[in-house]
């Protein structure tokens, strides 16, 4: 599959998905987000793709948020399908993978990309990474989910002081503040993205999809975290992993997980 803004790549169980317009330092326009949409989508069925690991091009920016240029003159009503649509294309279905997704954060990570690297699994930053929710300092609210997850990640009042403020914080306060899960120098970033997804894939990957949305399910509006973990807990006994991981551990060798 082709792509004009992205490069999508596989290597031994990892899809590479880099953002790739250095000039525009990655923003999201419309274009970028049905590819990053499609490219998700084919990593989502693809089985023999175990993580995802989500970058940006250059040395400058994840993303440095959505190309402003193209909603400026938008109406109330194109604004809330813009909102609607994104959220439902890219950002909702990111986070609602099965397969985890890594977001590689390698310099700034503003609006539209701060939000794109929330709705993945998990993020490690370089140290020279800056993020931020600076929407309000355009007259508009972060609409890609960042209210919402922002919150979700370092809480009501820290979300609260961030979007208010439009401010940025660094790599290590992001760390402390749980919205990154490991700082690292840029040289080092792919290495230790590459270490985690290591670790991940080497796992049963029906039971890390379950485990996933057993972990979204607290968060979602009508759903009981607990009931979900019951569900998935039960159903993964009746999975071929389920019997290959528990005969493994039992023959005293590593297993070798299908996704099945």
């Amino acid at each position: 599959m082709s792509y004009n803004t992205i490069i999508s790549e596989f290597e031994d169980g990892i899809q590479h998905i880099t953002i790739n317009r250095p000039k525009q330092l990655n923003a999201l326009n419309k274009e970028t987000i049905e590819e990053l949409s499609r490219a998700f989508q084919q990593a989502e069925d693809d089985q023999n793709v175990r993580v995802v690991i989500l970058t940006g091009s250059g040395e400058k920016a994840f993303v440095a948020g959505a190309d402003i240029k193209e909603f400026a003159s938008f109406s109330v009503e194109q604004g809330k399908a813009l909102a609607a649509e994104g959220q439902q294309k890219l950002f909702n279905k990111v986070a609602e993978m099965g397969t985890p997704v890594i977001a590689a954060i390698n310099g700034f990570a503003l609006g539209g990309g701060l939000e794109l690297a929330m709705s993945c699994h998990l993020r490690i930053a370089s140290d020279n990474a800056k993020m931020g929710l600076p929407e309000v300092s355009l007259g508009v609210i972060p609409g890609y989910g960042g209210t919402q997850r922002l919150a979700q990640l370092v809480g009501k009042g820290k979300a609260l002081e961030m979007i208010a403020t439009a401010g940025m914080i660094d790599a290590e306060d992001a760390y402390r503040r749980g919205l990154v899960n490991h700082v690292t120098f840029p040289s080092e970033l792919k290495e230790l993205s590459l270490k985690i997804a290591g670790k991940i894939k080497k796992n049963s990957p029906t039971a890390v999809a379950a485990a996933i949305k057993a972990v979204n399910a607290g968060y979602e509006d009508g759903k009981n975290g607990f009931d979900e973990e019951i569900k998935r807990f039960g159903e993964a006994f009746g999975t071929p992993d389920f019997k290959e991981g528990t005969t493994a551990f039992m023959d005293k060798r590593k297993p070798d997980f299908k996704g099945e």
